[in-house]
C-alpha cells in the first residue's frame, strides 16, 4: 500500500496492517499459507502453459475438475500431497517445485 493512502486511512481512524496481523497468524502459519499459495499458483500457471483444461488435469491425477479448481485457488481442504502430485503429473521436476517454494525463477537461456 502506498504511504500516502496508508496515512489517509490512519487519519480517518482505520487500522492498517498485514493479513497475518489481522488474522493473528503465527510466523509458522503465515509461512505455511504462503507455501500453499505458491504451489497453487504454480499449478495453475503450469496447467495453462501446457494448455490443459482443469478436466484434463483431473483425469491425469485421478481427481475431479472441481478438486482441481480448489487446488488452484489454494483451498485448505486440498492436501499438499495432491498439489505436489499434480505438479509432477504436469511434468514439474523437484527442482521446478523448489523454485516455486523459494520464489526463484529460471534464468533465461
Amino acid at each position: 500500500m502506498r504511504a500516502r493512502k496508508r496515512k489517509a486511512l490512519e487519519e480517518q481512524g482505520w487500522r492498517v496492517g498485514s493479513p497475518a496481523e489481522f488474522l493473528c497468524l503465527s510466523p509458522v502459519e503465515e509461512a505455511y499459507i504462503e507455501l500453499r499459495i505458491r504451489l497453487a499458483d504454480g499449478l495453475r500457471a503450469r496447467r495453462l502453459w501446457r494448455r490443459l483444461t482443469q478436466q484434463a488435469l483431473a483425469v491425469a491425477v485421478g481427481s475431479s475438475q472441481s478438486r482441481v479448481a480448489k487446488m488452484e485457488t489454494g483451498d485448505p481442504t486440498v492436501s499438499l500431497d495432491l498439489l505436489v502430485r499434480s505438479l509432477l503429473a504436469l511434468g514439474a521436476s523437484s527442482r521446478d517445485i523448489a523454485r516455486l517454494l523459494t520464489g526463484r525463477r529460471r534464468a533465461a537461456a
